[in-house]
């Protein structure tokens, strides 16, 4: 029985449903036939589904997804599939979806008639099919504007209940390595070697599964594919797997975190994942935290291995603690998971209550700069703004709330007073505030944050723990690039913090500083080169700066190439006095480039202009010179480093799908991080390939400087400028060219062009 508002009467509805298993499909799905919705908004169906597959083989965490779908004259969206009809033509329309578990907490086969509260598709991530498995099986909680779809099912026995069967391990002896030759477990090294996303034929799973003793004693590393080979709809090979993985030798973090998947439903396997990364240290645990916060989304139940995990070591470490409210509190407002993580958050608050009372503490100093963002906006001019910002910040009842409390980005450092003649209005579009505290250490630096309302800050911090992430992993091998990966945090929905970085500059504001700001100050070298040597005036220190800023721009190119950041631009690049340069503002990644009259703005690997490649040079013009070769090395060893550890980058990425950001909701989002780092190619040609995208960003650098010069007329209102501008462009590219200007227009006539 279907009840609903959202469908006219009249209307002809369907309801499809399959049975699914880590995102795929255990047998064909079936659907009832359409009926006309009546005029009280409902329809009712007297059919019963039945699925191709034996009760005993619906493995424990099967879950049955069901969809809602109109028949209709036109196609509404996306999701839209036309039906085979040879009088008119048809579509189907999914209207709504739901999923839920098969068997209940307690392995109870579920019985009986029951409600769920279904979705809409505009509520959630967008998926190629109607059907929905990797969505929640949580039901709608808005159950007043949600349709309501009652289902039953059926009794398989009038007195009994169908129970999924505890594994029993018996102590069995496990069989050795296979008599196979040596060219199997070559092919299964070279499987092992492939990137999580990589599709294998039906030949090579049976492949894999018939030499599974080989993996578990060889190739332990390869346990993620051997369960990709597994066929969940067969209780025989679920029950040797799950006997495997008892036998199983604990996996590296890395591996295990790719356990932590939605392609990995099985309640062993994700307890076989939990149990591997309990030796791991707080420090790392820190850095895969945001990950693991969102893997409790594909989680089935409210209670599991992963909930329990997390839990303990909060309660055990404050900093984890810390960082887990905020994870889990800055997505409360989201429907699907406000139970689970509310539960969570309650959970972690009886058992850490001093901890709750420096929380709420930090939850008021919060709140108190919300209000204060938000009545600032309503002061257009911007010393106004300014003025009014520091008097109610002034004000002691506000004042009182937000001194002497932990700092939400990092809880080692407390905020004392406020010093609000140093508070300020910035001027982006959302108007954040630049504020300024003294440090409640006497010996510390005062402490300057940025509050941001009404920007999405979820996608910059997983830029920063990624580029965090790699960091670290070019350190393991030896490898510091001076990265400075900064503080930011999400605390509410488009709400948060980011830490200031101090004695930093923006590219663009060195080129003002330096008299060289214009629509064709993009062209003119130097500028870089004489900040730096004014920040740093012994020949000693000026060479120092420079080593930090080789080594720093090495990692960022790299980085960003890899991560398909966009958007740059001179006001989102920054160098420090000390010469390390680092990036900001993340809004957009993993390829997704801005486009200007159906135009590409950015057309280059990376960032890497000749006012860089100048400093490098330590002022030199030949680009043969000593000191650009080394910095070439650095981003080459950088990149292979990188791609080593490739699968761990993209399970990461993978396990943010469930976050519900704009750039990242589906797995062909990740193909761009496969494309950058050619998991397919042998290192020789993944370093050629790289080679030639590090020769084609600085022959195109001419690009970049074409569209910061674009990005500053913008800025400044610069049209005048047009003519320069473009003889400028043709004069970095082309010997002889030739310009022909109107203040609106420019055509650029050259030999190649």
């Amino acid at each position: 029985v279907l009840s609903t508002s959202l469908m006219h009467f009249g209307t002809f509805v369907g309801v499809q449903a399959g049975l699914f298993h880590g995102g795929k499909s255990l047998c064909e799905t079936q659907k009832t036939t359409e009926k006309q919705v009546s005029k009280d908004g409902s329809c009712e169906w007297e059919e019963d589904l039945t699925f191709d597959l034996d009760v005993c083989n619906i493995p424990r965490m099967a879950r049955l997804c069901l969809v809602v779908y109109e028949i209709s004259k036109s196609a509404k969206g996306m999701k839209s599939r036309k039906v085979k009809d040879q009088k008119q033509e048809l579509y189907i329309n999914p209207l709504s979806w739901v999923n839920t578990t098969v068997y209940d907490f307690k392995n109870q086969l579920k019985t009986g008639a029951m409600t769920l509260y279904m979705w809409t598709y505009a509520e959630d991530v967008q998926t190629e099919d109607i059907i929905h498995p990797l969505g929640t099986v949580v039901s709608n909680p808005n159950v007043e504007h949600a349709a309501a779809l009652t289902l039953t099912f059926h009794r398989y026995h009038a007195e009994r209940t169908v129970m999924y069967p505890s594994p029993v391990l018996e102590s069995q002896d496990i069989p050795g390595s296979s008599s196979q030759p040596g060219s199997h477990l070559q092919f299964l090294r070279t499987i092992a070697e492939r990137d999580p996303l990589h599709e294998m034929h039906d030949q090579e799973r049976k492949v894999i599964w018939s030499l599974r003793y080989d993996c578990l004693h060889h190739v332990p590393h390869l346990l993620p594919k051997l369960l990709d080979c597994v066929e969940w709809n067969d209780h025989t090979e679920v029950s040797e797997v799950t006997t495997l993985l008892h036998h199983w030798p604990k996996l590296p973090v890395e591996k295990a975190l790719e356990l932590l998947d939605y392609a990995y439903a099985d309640q062993a396997v994700r307890n076989f994942a939990v149990q591997c990364l309990k030796d791991v240290s707080d420090e790392d645990l820190y850095l895969y935290l945001l990950q693991l916060v969102q893997a409790l989304k594909h989680e089935s139940y409210l209670f599991c291995d992963l909930v329990e995990f997390l839990l303990r070591r909060a309660l055990n470490n404050q900093k984890i603690g810390h960082y887990l409210f905020w994870h889990l509190r800055s997505e409360m407002q989201v429907a699907n998971v406000s139970v689970r993580f509310g539960l969570l958050l309650e959970a972690y608050c009886r058992g850490s209550q001093e901890h709750m009372k420096v929380l709420a503490k930090q939850i008021e100093c919060l709140d108190k700069l919300r209000i204060t963002s938000e009545l600032v906006r309503q002061r257009k001019d911007k010393d106004k703004a300014r003025s009014f910002m520091q008097e109610h910040l002034d004000q002691k009842h506000i004042a009182d709330s937000i001194s002497r409390v932990l700092s939400p980005l990092d809880p080692s450092f407390r905020f004392g007073k406020v010093k609000v003649e140093k508070c300020r209005v910035m001027d982006s579009k959302m108007r954040p505030l630049w504020i300024v505290f003294e440090n409640d250490d006497p010996y510390g630096d005062d402490i300057y944050i940025i509050f941001k309302n009404g920007d999405d800050l979820r996608q910059d911090m997983l830029t920063l723990q990624m580029i965090r992430i790699m960091d670290k992993l070019w350190k393991n091998e030896g490898l510091d690039l001076r990265m400075n990966p900064y503080g930011c945090i999400s605390t509410e929905h488009r709400v948060g913090l980011i830490e200031v970085v101090l004695n930093a500059e923006t590219i663009a504001n060195i080129q003002k500083e330096k008299g060289m700001f214009s629509a064709t100050s993009a062209f003119r070298k130097g500028s870089l080169l004489a900040w730096l040597k004014d920040n740093n005036q012994s020949e000693v220190l000026l060479n120092k700066a420079i080593d930090e800023f080789t080594l720093s721009c090495a990692g960022y190119c790299v980085a960003t190439y890899v991560l398909g950041v966009a958007d740059r631009h001179s006001d989102n690049i920054m160098v420090k006095k000390s010469g390390q340069l680092f990036h900001i503002d993340f809004g957009h990644i993993l390829g997704h480039f801005k486009e200007k009259f159906g135009f590409r703005r950015e057309r280059v690997p990376f960032v890497l202009t000749h006012d860089f490649v100048h400093v490098i040079n330590k002022g030199q013009t030949k680009k043969e010179a000593l000191e650009f070769q080394v910095f070439q090395k650095y981003c080459e060893q950088a990149f292979l480093i990188l791609r080593r550890h490739g699968s761990l980058i993209i399970s990461l990425f993978a396990m943010m799908i469930s976050t519900g950001l704009p750039e990242l909701s589906s797995e062909k989002d990740l193909n761009y991080l496969r494309d950058t780092l050619v998991m397919d190619m042998s290192e020789q040609d993944a370093l050629t390939h790289f080679r030639s995208k590090f020769e084609e960003a600085l022959s195109n650098s001419w690009k970049t400087s074409l569209n910061w010069a674009s990005h500053n007329m913008a800025k400044n209102n610069n049209i005048g400028h047009g003519g320069k501008l473009w003889w400028y462009a043709a004069k970095e590219k082309f010997s002889n060219a030739v310009v022909f200007v109107s203040p609106y227009c420019a055509v650029l006539c050259a030999d190649d062009s």
